[in-house]
């Protein structure tokens, strides 16, 4: 199964944390691929795809901030009319919940963290859609 990893950090709601972790991981030469960012009144997540989740955990724990690693699909999806729809009916009809979804700008890559990820993967899969690997998400169209 093809998975890629992603951080999640929990972050206060101030000013300076994004820019706290963009600082650390650029100083440390770790390119960030892609992030999302959901706030509340008093706390964040900020969600990020690195090419190595591992070193860039410990960096930023180092740094203070709690950091989880979760697996999510990167899923290559035609820029084309209804085709969200499509994977959203795959993963509805066999039950499996979308906990969120974000896109790479511009690549027609959506990154899926779903409540069965297996299941998922190999459903998708028996669709035609292509579900990437790390290696080919951080290789394609550099």
């Amino acid at each position: 199964m093809e998975t890629v990893k992603q951080l999640s950090l929990f972050l206060e709601n101030k000013p300076g944390h994004v820019y706290s972790i963009c600082k650390a991981l650029g100083d440390a030469g770790i390119n960030i691929y892609t992030l999302t960012l959901a706030d509340t009144a008093q706390f964040g997540i900020l969600r990020l795809i690195v090419e190595d989740a591992e070193s860039s955990k410990a960096l930023l724990e180092k740094e203070g901030f709690i950091v989880n690693i979760a697996d999510v699909l990167a899923v290559r999806i035609d820029n084309q009319p209804g085709r969200l729809a499509q994977v959203a009916e795959i993963l509805n009809k066999e039950g499996i919940n979308v906990e969120y979804v974000y896109a790479f700008a511009n690549r027609h890559i959506f990154l899926y963290r779903v409540d069965d990820t297996e299941k998922a993967y190999q459903k998708l899969i028996s669709n035609g859609f292509c579900v990437l690997s790390s290696h080919e998400l951080f290789n394609t169209n550099k």
